[in-house]
């Protein structure tokens, strides 16, 4: 069973303190509205006074949220805080007046004021289960940094478009060890460049989830820790390389949390935007490339179309690694010139990116490491691995796809290296990306590990495979592992 081994020096996440995710704008709009409607119930001597209080800290805070922009989570708020205020502010006008005051009987005052706290308690629980992430603050000794590059293969056709000119482009994005930036340093906007491309992005990923857009407009308010355009940092040597593909209509940004995590341990993260296939991509010239890619329903031609994909992706993890060398021997300039170690390289994913990555391996000898977050092996499986392979998979229940471990375990007992399939109990798919901080903390969508512990357990398994792979620091990587959750071992030539 996985034990909770809470130590940064192990390679985890620090914790998150996990707040009731509410500006202290809205907190302070919330609590005038609770005051609003408790004001009806206090002694006459202070009811005044409460009610102008609360009602002056609500209207000021509302014209303040009007102009910064306000939350859906919100909307429940005011509306409840709108029903109760002229109730509560009548009694007030009426004795300014000299006019007799009224109230309601407390028979109709009781059920409204229960009506009002409870609409303007869903307020809360919304911004709770949809709230702006807060990302987990890196726990190895680098600050991060940043940046966009976008390469154009010239030898190799877009094969989702008819004009014979167009050729691959794929947009990449660097997380690296970086100096520590002065306080106050503005924290790289989360997926995007800019509010605005994070706004596109995160419309595009609503679409193919089928959620209306403003569920998770949280998520492009968002900023992680890395900065833009950091420094490198000085120390460290050369930056083992650790290549990403995100998951079938996913996105570069989709796994910051975890980028972060490994490039403040000293790695060098690529993870790539695939256009026609992740939910958008933005490219340098303004244009925005949605995905192409839909399910047929038929079984067989959706596995056919994914082994497709599949090696589009493969093919641009080998590009982006060739881009990378030369970006190391200063043949594309960049701060990163003579800091990468393109020696020690592994080819990771998530879901359809998992598959790509074991692809891309199993093609290209220049990489050395395999990690899969959760993905089928789509495609042909051969030839045999003959790297090492970490494969991390969701509680294994009775809606998952039959074929998913058979094929996975196939996979792993062909390589001619030693591979591992760590099954983490409490898990379901999104675990293995940044879905935990925002998505609603349903145990069939994002398990049941929580925001804290999601995080933590991908950073620390991955971390210490590739500290043993990459890195040949000694430890007992199946003991590490095992004590996260299920975990088989196959050595080469292995048969059970």
């Amino acid at each position: 069973m996985w034990q909770r081994v809470p130590r940064a020096e192990d390679g985890r996440v620090t914790e998150i303190i996990m707040g009731p995710q509410m500006s202290l704008l809205e907190v302070l709009a919330l609590l005038s509205a609770v005051a609003l409607v408790v004001a009806r119930w206090l002694p006459p001597t202070v009811r005044p006074r409460a009610t102008i209080a609360a009602g002056t800290v609500f209207v000021l805070s509302a014209i303040v949220l009007s102009v910064v922009g306000i939350r859906w989570q919100l909307l429940p708020v005011l509306a409840g805080a709108g029903v109760a205020l002229p109730f509560a502010v009548a009694p007030l006008l009426r004795r300014r007046t000299g006019r007799p005051s009224w109230r309601a009987h407390r028979w109709l005052a009781l059920p409204g004021s229960v009506a009002c706290v409870g609409l303007i308690a869903t307020g809360p629980v919304a911004a709770w289960a949809f709230p702006v992430p807060v990302f987990p603050e890196p726990s190895g000794r680098f600050a991060v940094g940043t940046r966009v590059v976008q390469w154009t293969d010239a030898n190799r056709p877009e094969s989702a478009t008819a004009d014979p000119h167009d050729r691959r482009t794929v947009v990449v994005q660097l997380w690296y060890p970086a100096r520590k930036s002065p306080a106050g340093a503005q924290r790289a906007q989360y997926l995007g460049r800019t509010e605005q491309e994070a706004r596109t992005v995160s419309d595009a990923l609503a679409r193919g989830a089928g959620l209306p857009g403003f569920l998770i407009d949280g998520v492009p308010r968002a900023h992680s820790h890395a900065v833009f355009n950091a420094s490198v940092a000085d120390g460290g040597g050369s930056f083992p390389v650790v290549l990403f593909s995100p998951g079938s209509g996913g996105v570069r940004t989709q796994n910051t949390a975890w980028a972060e995590e490994l490039a403040s341990h000293g790695y060098l993260v690529a993870a790539l935007d695939h256009p026609y296939d992740s939910a958008a991509v933005i490219l340098a010239d303004g244009r925005t490339i949605r995905t192409t890619l839909t399910s047929t329903g038929d079984r067989d031609k959706d596995a056919e179309s994914a082994a497709d994909a599949t090696a589009v992706r493969a093919a641009d993890l080998g590009f982006v690694l060739t881009q990378l060398g030369r970006l190391d021997r200063g043949g594309i300039a960049g701060p990163l010139t003579g800091r990468l170690d393109t020696g020690r390289v592994a080819a990771t994913g998530h879901s359809m990116g998992g598959a790509a990555a074991l692809q891309a391996a199993r093609q290209d000898r220049r990489f050395d490491a395999v990690i899969d977050l959760d993905g089928y092996p789509h495609g042909p499986l051969s030839p045999s691995l003959r790297r090492p392979t970490l494969a991390l998979t969701q509680t294994i229940t009775p809606e998952t796809d039959r074929r998913y471990i058979p094929r996975l375990t196939k996979v792993l007992r062909l390589n001619t290296a030693t591979s591992y399939r760590l099954t983490i109990p409490d898990t379901a798919h999104l675990t293995f990306m940044d879905g935990p901080l925002y998505l609603p903390p349903v145990p069939s969508i994002v398990g049941s590990l929580g925001r804290t512990e999601s995080p933590r357990v991908v950073a620390a398994t991955t971390l210490a495979f590739l500290d043993t792979t990459l890195r040949h620091k000694p430890a007992d990587l199946a003991g590490v592992l095992s004590a996260y959750g299920d975990l088989s071992v196959y050595g080469p030539g292995d048969d059970h």
